[in-house]
């Protein structure tokens, strides 16, 4: 047959068996094996083709090697050679490995002898792994014979299951040891298929089966767990195998690009609260959470069947755990585990008891494989009587309430379905997906995160990390209720409506039900429901302003619902995405949480007083520098009390000290400096005010990829503009004290040579943000006293975004005199307090005007 019938012969069968899945997506057995078969077909008749010689053999190594394909996949073969090989065999071997290529079969080829196999397998476990599942295709059997005797001698069980346990931690540290990516890797990730592969790998090493129901038949695995297996391992192919489809490549991760694509190829459909590719992702992550769970329990037996040694060791009884009988349960080498293992069956609130005393008893750092795979076979034992339970209540509440181990217990109760089985309300979000382009975890898995924040508030190991919160946290009662709140404060996230007040009522159900008193329970339901109050007025408001301080504290109340709104609002934060937290909203939390707690102290807002204070602070600080009154007096004589109030007493001082001998410069001044709290750099630009100012410092920093956090803006008594900004450059984070006389001298520069206001430039969003986009939305208000404006922006986060705002202001002469630059993730929230003539915002028509040119600049 010649290669172009071959390569026609390979196509129309690859094609014919992807034609019927997509005809019937949920055969993905019958494409995997098909295309295994129609390989193994081909692949015998270029074998015979090229005329290989007699005495070697072709195998089907790795996946190929199991007997299945993915339609993307390498096609991974041993070619077997004997230990003396001439040229001529040489030369067949690459006349074979080329007609494959000519025939539009993919190979993964390797060439070696016995010796070679064994050697190399002694170094590398990877080379070992797909040796281990070689299948012979064709060629000399007693080759192959003498290849898989060599092999079996030279494989070592116990060894090549710590080596793999090792390879199977590294991997999955390199996903961030969590199957909740926000682009899982199908394959790769925990709870991917590689886990369920690693099963089947040190199952075959142990002599213990090579496939599910040998495992079965070896008591390695119970008929409902090999059932449960083989259904989410169909999932995942599934999944993986529409994938590679819709990419039209060999594509193992699930990116943004084409989840909604392959829910639509699964038959998913979106629904009025979640999308097709939300669907999806919880399918995805629900499946890989299972495989998570069965791996632990299939690896903890395996281990124990290779050293029964340490598996036959007793367990030492547990005491002295307050209500839990003693010996009731064992420490069996630092894992846990009931003494009776019928025990959750025949008392189901036991199953609580166990995460109880995992919190109490000293030592304990799992559960044993016995007591996962007994949780695992209770699920069904957990039904609304259980949870019902008055025992139950009180044993939860000992989970919550306990002074240690609180953040491992429920995490190790969410891995286990025992969190989700108990608050039934939790186990609607457990696999959610949020794509607001603000959180990267699931909604349970950004729970749990805050619950650990929140956690090590109140440990001394933790201290260093966040002083002030641990200080806060070491002085507050019952320290469980903030628990609680974490816990509760995204739970009604999904269902439509407002979360924050969905999750005060569920909040307030459960103390309802496990009979907190009133107290505690609206102490827990305020957190909920204003979860997000403090960040948003630390963010978006005007924190100089006695009024908006003055009003947040009439909302919480006191100082110790400030105290845990505070620690609740930098653990929610900090609980979303390792880079939305930073120094600057650190700071600006503070700052609320100071100012309110002075004003619940009793002390009324005193302007005039706080401008005395900082004022005061500021001429002590300058005093260092030999900076006397007089000094500063030609600087401090052009500033009102607006600039004093707004700035830092530090703040003040630098600007004083740059300021003071060039306030009637005839050039703009531009000063820079590392950032006081954070990263990045703090601007000062002093110069002769212009309508168009902000716009034109805007577009310098957006031409220079630097991003703006904050910006204070004020205007002097003689029309100077004295403006301090604080930015970053998150791809030259290391080197910001080079970048000082860069802005320096350029934005000076920049100012000075005035000119038209260059064209914003569309920016590149990132592929979240073309899969997800954020509605733009522009909202125009005056502010309390109806003196000045306050504009929200909300829109995807892109570069160039604040240029081609600033841009429309300035072309219509208002001025911006504070601007807060909230970025979540990839979405911005930005806030701008507004200064306007009449004529320019003081009708309707003006604003509409305004609102519309915005969303049309949003939306470039």
């Amino acid at each position: 047959m010649s290669t172009v019938d071959m390569r026609r012969a390979w196509r129309d069968a690859r094609q014919a068996l992807l034609a019927d899945f997509t005809v019937h997506p949920q055969r993905v057995s019958g494409l995997v094996q098909g295309l295994s078969r129609a390989a193994d077909q081909s692949l015998r008749t270029l074998w015979a083709e090229a005329g290989m010689p007699a005495d070697t053999a072709l195998l089907a190594v790795g996946g190929f090697g199991r007997g299945e394909l993915f339609p993307y996949s390498d096609v991974d073969v041993l070619i077997l050679l004997p230990d003396a090989t001439g040229q001529a065999t040489q030369q067949a071997a690459e006349r074979f490995v080329a007609s494959c290529w000519d025939a539009g079969i993919e190979i993964g080829p390797s060439v070696r002898t016995v010796q070679a196999c064994i050697e190399e397998a002694a170094q590398d476990v990877t080379v070992q792994t797909t040796l281990l599942e070689a299948r012979a295709l064709v060629g000399d059997a007693a080759l192959v014979r003498r290849f898989r005797k060599a092999f079996k001698a030279h494989l070592d069980p116990r060894a090549f299951f710590q080596a793999k346990m090792l390879e199977m931690r590294q991997r999955h540290a390199k996903f961030e040891n969590t199957p909740y990516a926000l682009e899982p890797n199908c394959k790769e990730s925990p709870g991917g298929l590689r886990d369920l592969q690693m099963l089947l790998w040190v199952a075959r090493a142990a002599r213990l089966g090579a496939s599910w129901q040998q495992l079965r038949k070896s008591g390695v695995l119970s008929s409902y767990e090999a059932h449960k297996i083989q259904a989410n391992e169909r999932t995942l192919k599934r999944i993986r195998a529409h994938l590679h489809l819709v990419a039209g490549r060999r594509e193992d991760r699930l990116v943004f690009d084409l989840q909604t694509a392959v829910a639509s190829s699964l038959g998913l459909k979106p629904d009025p609260t979640k999308r097709a590719g939300e669907g999806l992702m919880q399918h995805y992550y629900w499946a890989a959470k299972a495989v998570e769970q069965l791996n632990q329990i299939v690896l903890l037996t395996i281990e124990g069947r290779l050293w029964p040694e340490l598996a036959a060791q007793p367990g030492v009884p547990i005491t002295q755990i307050e209500d839990i009988e003693d010996g009731r349960f064992l420490d069996k080498d630092g894992r846990l585990e009931p003494a009776d293992r019928s025990l959750y069956e025949r008392d189901p609130p036991a199953i609580l008891e166990t995460f109880v005393v995992f919190t109490q008893a000293p030592g304990i750092r799992g559960l044993t494989a016995p007591t996962l795979r007994a949780l695992y076979h209770a699920r069904e034992r957990m039904d609304a009587a259980f949870c019902r339970s008055p025992r139950s209540h009180a044993l939860f509440l000992r989970i919550i309430q306990s002074p240690q181990g609180v953040t491992h217990a429920l995490r190790l109760m969410n891995r286990t379905s025992v969190l989700g089985r108990y608050l039934r309300v939790f186990r609607r979000i457990v696999g959610q997906m949020q794509h607001d382009l603000f959180h990267v975890y699931t909604v349970d898995q950004h729970i749990l995160m805050v619950v650990r924040n929140v956690r090590r508030f109140f440990i001394l190991e933790h201290a260093h990390e966040y002083l002030f919160c641990s200080q806060l946290a070491a002085s507050m009662e019952k320290p469980w209720r903030l628990v609680l709140a974490a816990l509760f404060h995204d739970i009604a996230k999904g269902r439509g409506g407002d979360h924050s007040t969905l999750g005060t009522t569920e909040v307030r159900r459960f103390g309802k039900a496990h009979g907190l008193s009133t107290e505690d329970t609206e102490f827990v339901a305020f957190l909920v429901e204003h979860h997000l109050t403090m960040s948003r007025v630390a963010q978006k408001e005007d924190l100089s302003d006695p009024e908006v301080v003055t009003r947040f504290a009439q909302s919480v109340g006191d100082e110790p619902h400030l105290t845990a709104l505070y620690l609740l609002t930098v653990a929610d934060i900090r609980g979303t995405s390792p880079k939305v937290w930073n120094g600057w909203k650190a700071k600006l939390l503070e700052d609320l949480y100071r100012a309110t707690l002075r004003v619940l102290g009793g002390q009324a807002p005193n302007p005039q007083a706080e401008l005395q204070q900082r004022q005061q602070e500021a001429r002590r600080l300058l005093n260092l520098y030999g900076i006397d009154e007089h000094g500063a007096k030609a600087l401090w004589d052009t500033l009102d009390s607006s600039y004093f109030l707004r700035h830092e007493p530090a703040d003040v001082a630098w600007h004083t000290r740059q300021l003071m001998r060039r306030v009637q410069s005839a050039d703009p001044v531009v000063s820079s400096r590392l950032a006081p709290f954070g990263e990045g750099l703090q601007v000062l630009v002093y110069c002769p005010d212009q309508p168009d100012l902000f716009a034109r410092i805007c577009g310098f920093f957006d031409s220079h990829n630097f991003s703006i956090l904050d910006a204070k803006i004020h205007t002097t008594r003689s029309n100077w503009a004295l403006d301090s900004f604080i930015v970053v450059e998150p791809h030259l984070s290391e080197h910001y004290r080079e970048l000082i006389s860069m802005v320096e001298v350029e934005l000076a520069r920049t100012l000075a040579a005035r000119g038209p206001l260059p064209e914003p430039v569309r920016g590149r969003v990132s592929r979240r943000v073309r899969h997800f986009p954020v509605q733009p939305r522009v909202e125009l208000r005056p502010d309390e006293r109806g003196q000045r404006w306050i504009l929200s922006v909300r829109a995807s986060d892109r570069t160039g975004l604040l240029f081609a705002i600033a841009r429309v202001l300035a072309a219509r002469g208002i001025s911006v005199q504070l601007a807060k630059i909230m970025t979540l993730g990839e979405r911005v929230e930005d806030t701008f307090l507004l200064q306007a003539q009449e004529q320019n915002l003081g009708n309707e028509k003006s604003q509409i005007a305004l609102e519309n040119e915005l969303l049309e600049a949003l939306a470039n």
